[in-house]
């Protein structure tokens, strides 16, 4: 058969042809699936297949767009990819070549924030054992925030009214966006290093979990962990919770609650030492107060201990009296028996062979004592 009049195409040919309409056909879709065989080389870039229960999908995600994923990726997750339909022309397969993408059912961030949340805590670091106290009364406060946000102004406000000659140190950062958490981190590693700050307070004001997510990165974590400063976590509102809440030494709700918490009132102070001072004054009186207090006590318990003393004494005098009058041979005489005594020298009479005529004999009974003449 000829080939003549009939185009023929080579491989590659045939490829490129595929290519074009693929990519003008399916130039930015989302597909959804499940994650398996994922690679990810030295390279940076990510490897991976889409499935279902019928077909597989391959996949790239370049390193200059997958640096933008917060949370892990593993496989067997069910997630939502964005991209354009290709050729890998070298093998002629087509593939999804993937610029964003999204975990099925729980938003990125989030997701991402439980993930790290989950790792941190099986490695210790939101372990109460760790937790430095804060000072009753720092005389040099640290404070790492943006210089031209709220929170900065609430904290020196509150900070002002509560005790105003209190010494301040502000390392301002960019508190979102770009380049923040590597600046928060460095900020509370410079504070570190100046080794005369007591205590420090790194957060900002409110906003969304993008706005806050510097303080769910794990350099900021790791830096408020490996600060030999106590550090209280003031990040956003009340219902806000970041890793670094988790981390911190001491978590407050608001940037404002940080400064009421970070020192007492200076007039509570005050009314304290005066509360110390009355004492002070009074203690002298209460001290001989409370001695002569423990004198009678010690007075009282001699006593006591005295006629128990005495009463122990008297009970084995009587027992050791007992025991004198049953063995003695006046004892004897009160059940019935006597004692005969040979006169003149008194002698005990044991024998009567030592008896003759006219011995004159003295015999003691219980009561009283009689004299006789053997005949």
């Amino acid at each position: 058969m000829s080939n003549q009049g009939k185009y023929i195409y080579t491989v590659s040919q045939l490829t490129s042809s595929i290519k074009i309409i693929l990519e003008d056909s399916f130039p930015n879709i989302w597909v959804e699936g499940e994650i398996s065989n994922f690679d990810r080389p030295s390279s940076g870039h990510f490897y991976f297949t889409l499935k279902d229960e019928k077909s597989e999908l391959r996949c790239v995600f370049f390193k200059g767009s997958n640096e933008k994923v917060k949370f892990e990726i593993k496989d067997g997750m069910q997630a939502m990819c964005c991209g354009r339909i290709s050729i890998y022309e070298r093998r002629g397969s087509y593939q999804l070549y993937v610029n964003k993408m999204e975990p099925k059912g729980v938003g990125a961030l989030q997701l991402a924030f439980e993930q790290l949340k989950e790792r941190l805590f099986k490695e210790g670091l939101f372990d109460d054992l760790h937790k430095k106290p804060i000072p009753l009364l720092p005389e040099r406060i640290g404070i790492v925030t943006s210089a031209t946000g709220a929170a900065i102004r609430d904290i020196l406000h509150v900070l002002d009214k509560r005790f105003s000659n209190v010494e301040i140190i502000i390392n301002p950062v960019r508190v979102q966006g770009e380049g923040a958490k590597e600046e928060i981190a460095s900020a509370i590693e410079e504070l570190n290093r100046l080794d005369n700050v007591d205590v420090m307070i790194v957060g900002r004001g409110g906003g969304s979990l993008e706005d806050l997510w510097a303080f769910n990165e794990e350099i900021v974590a790791r830096a408020i962990y490996n600060s030999e400063i106590p550090v209280i976590s003031a990040v956003g509102h009340e219902i806000d919770w970041t890793i670094s809440d988790f981390v911190a030494d001491l978590r407050a709700p608001t940037p404002s609650a940080a400064a009421e918490m970070v020192i007492a009132k200076k007039s509570e102070l005050v009314d304290r030492l005066d509360e110390i001072e009355k004492k002070i004054i009074n203690f002298p009186m209460d001290l001989v107060r409370e001695y002569e207090q423990r004198l009678d006590e010690i007075e009282d318990g001699i006593g006591l201990r005295f006629r128990h003393y005495m009463e122990l004494k008297e009970e084995n005098f009587k027992l050791l009296s007992e025991k004198i009058q049953i063995l003695s041979p006046l004892g004897i005489l009160d059940r019935g028996y006597s004692i005969s005594f040979k006169l003149p020298d008194r002698k005990i009479i044991k024998n009567s062979q030592t008896l003759g005529k006219g011995d004159e004999i003295e015999t003691r009974v219980s009561k009283g004592s009689f004299v006789s003449k053997i005949e």
